[in-house]
């Protein structure tokens, strides 16, 4: 297993990243704790969750996720050997916060409810990273395109100064060491950045986003701000909620397979004209010797603004598969054939 440092700390954490979004959905608690034991068998230290999990967010299994990485950090006494993330969203269906009545918003009330619940759930006194999951405003994230007109007195937008003041008395408490956001936009990072500075607050150190062969805009705009101001990109659905492993092509529901079960995020993930990209992708990766999921994991693995790679996986089999991508080193040659599909074929699933 590779490491590179938590931006801005001495923290070391693996290139994978195991995620946990399908426990309690797709995988059992005992399916959980297989994934667990075999991740850390194998070097894995960083693990990702969030409150709202498991996907798709129903009301009556909110918080399962985190309770089954709690029982499995309870059962084997391995907090301390590992980096631990979880988020707070600002969600209607959430249904694990200890009030009721407001839209649970990133405001000071909310986030200070949120980090208690979760530490409550992981069976832990603080998280390594704390992570707001989305935007509150309205703007261009889980696939949505454009902002065409903006209010100058959008709540929303102003709560972006609460949200960091909350987030700085988290870590100021010791709930968390550090903070970081996901699906943000530009925009929106560099406002935190400039909040930090100017208010003197915690400073955000990661973005979680999507990144993948079949959507790579993180590289417009965001790479460039990561790069500059040493923020990590903590990569997810590197292979398109499974897409990039071929097991779709050609209409194919494999059994158990999230596409088969659920229609949500199938438009986004799998859209009719992502096909052909994910046809050539499987190609060159076969051509090379490669398993498909290992040439799209190795891409993303490799490259410069990634801090870590988060891989799902709803077998141990898939998981083995993952985590070994880390170990793979694309050539050039197969770097450069993968230039050549994205000029013909580029973000499909953006």
């Amino acid at each position: 297993m590779k490491y590179k440092k938590l931006n801005g700390t001495d923290i070391d954490v693996s290139l994978i990243c195991l995620g946990t979004m399908n426990w309690g959905q797709q995988n059992t608690e005992q399916d959980a704790h297989d994934q667990l034991d075999y991740a850390v068998a194998h070097d894995v230290n960083f693990i990702d969750t969030a409150e709202v999990y498991p996907v798709p967010p129903e009301a009556e299994r909110q918080g399962r996720t985190e309770s089954y990485l709690g029982s499995w950090l309870k059962k084997t006494g391995k907090r301390k050997d590992l980096i631990l993330a979880s988020k707070v969203s600002p969600s209607d269906v959430i249904r694990t916060r200890s009030y009721a009545g407001d839209f649970p918003r990133l405001d000071r009330k909310n986030i200070l409810a949120a980090i208690d619940g979760s530490l409550t759930r992981l069976n832990t006194d603080y998280l390594d990273l704390y992570q707001v999951h989305w935007p509150e405003r309205k703007t261009n994230f889980f696939g949505v395109r454009g902002v065409e007109s903006i209010s100058s007195d959008d709540a929303a937008v102003t709560t972006i100064e609460e949200t960091l003041s909350a987030l700085a008395e988290v870590v100021k408490s010791g709930k968390a060491r550090y903070i970081g956001v996901s699906n943000e936009t530009p925009w929106g990072l560099t406002e935190y950045l400039r909040l930090a500075k100017e208010k003197g607050l915690p400073r955000i150190i990661t973005t979680q986003n999507q990144y993948s062969l079949t959507n790579r805009t993180f590289e417009i705009g965001l790479s460039e701000i990561c790069l500059r101001e040493n923020v990590g990109l903590l990569a997810y659905s590197p292979l398109s909620m499974g897409v990039l492993s071929g097991k779709y092509l050609d209409g194919a529901r494999p059994v158990g397979a999230r596409f088969t079960l659920f229609e949500r995020n199938g438009t986004r993930y799998n859209p009719p004209n992502t096909q052909e990209a994910v046809r050539k992708y499987v190609a060159l990766a076969r051509a090379n010797n490669l398993d498909p999921a290992t040439l799209a994991l190795a891409f993303v693995n490799g490259r410069s603004f990634v801090t870590s790679n988060i891989i799902g996986a709803t077998s141990v089999e898939q998981l083995a598969i993952d985590i070994a991508s880390a170990d793979v080193e694309l050539s050039a040659d197969i770097m450069n054939e993968i230039t050549a599909i994205y000029a013909t074929y580029p973000d499909p699933t953006a």
